[in-house]
Formats: structure tokens, sequence, C-alpha cells
């Protein structure tokens, strides 16, 4: 058990003859009181600040070990949404690549289909240029023909017949 101030200053010496002088010895005693009583008061001063800084330590040290998990947190994160997002490209792309593919695909067919029917526009208008040119031929050859000729002469024949004669009426 340690001492206490008051202890050393209720402690009471036994006298002997040649002893040491008693008013030194409580001088002394009551130096050593102070002195021991500072000490004991340092002590718990410092004991409190070492629970202070123990308490300090553990909430720095609690908020080291919240920070550390929030950073590993925050990694795995980052590398889940960089996954993600790699994985959402490649959809994208492939996604597009197939609709590159179709719109290709729809635009060869459509070009083939418009050339097809250029062609078939092509046979039409050559179909169609013979028949005029023969139809127009024909018409040349009937416009050609002697019956014209014919026909103008029978016209005169018979306007000759429905006229009436001049000189007759003047007669």
């Amino acid at each position: 058990m340690s001492l206490t101030p008051l202890d050393i200053h209720n402690k009471e010496f036994t006298r002997s003859f040649r002893g040491y002088d008693e008013d030194e010895v409580n001088e002394f005693l009551d130096q050593v009181i102070k002195d021991y009583e500072m000490t004991i008061r340092e002590r718990k001063d410092l004991q409190e600040k070492v629970e202070q800084l123990n308490e300090k330590l553990g909430h720095f040290t609690n908020i080291e070990s919240t920070l550390n998990n929030s950073i590993l947190i925050a990694q795995e994160t980052a590398e889940e949404l960089k996954g993600n997002a790699q994985k959402e490209a490649k959809l994208i792309i492939k996604e597009a690549e197939k609709n590159a593919d179709r719109i290709v695909n729809e635009a060869l067919n459509k070009s083939r289909r418009i050339e097809m029917d250029v062609e078939e526009l092509k046979k039409q208008a050559k179909v169609f240029r013979t028949r005029l040119k023969m139809l127009v031929e024909a018409q040349l050859d009937v416009i050609d023909a002697g019956d014209w000729e014919d026909l103008f002469d029978e016209e005169t024949d018979a306007e000759a017949d429905e006229a009436p004669d001049y000189a007759e009426t003047k007669a």
C-alpha cells in the first residue's frame, strides 16, 4: 500500500536521547508532504491526460479504420462501376453493330430492288419505244400510201357533183 500525505503527516517517531532535531524533522516532513502532494496531483493530472489522449487515440483509430473501410468500399464500388460501364459499352457496341448491319443489309436490298426496277423500266422503255416507232412508221406508211391520192380525187369528184354550176346559173 502506498503512502498518502496524511500518513506522512501523522507519522510519529519515537524519541531517543540523541535523536534528530524535532523541528528540522517536522520541517523536512512538511516539505516532503508538500512535494508528495504535488507529485500525486501531477500524477493524477498526467493520468487524466493519458486517459484523454487514449480516448482521442481510440477515436482517431476508429476514424482511421472507418476511412480505410470507406476507401476500400469506394475502390470496390469504382471497380464495379467500371466493370458495369465496360459491359454496358460492349452491349451498346454490339447493338450498334447489329443495327449497322441491318441498315446496310436493308440499304443493299433496297438498292438491288431499285436497280431491278430501273432495269425493268429500261426494258419497258425499250418496248414502248419500239412500239411507238412501229406505230409512227405504220402511220407514216398510211400517210405515204397512195390511198390518200385516191381519197383526194374522190373528194374532188364528189364536190364537183354537189357544187352548182356557176355557168348555168349565170345564163
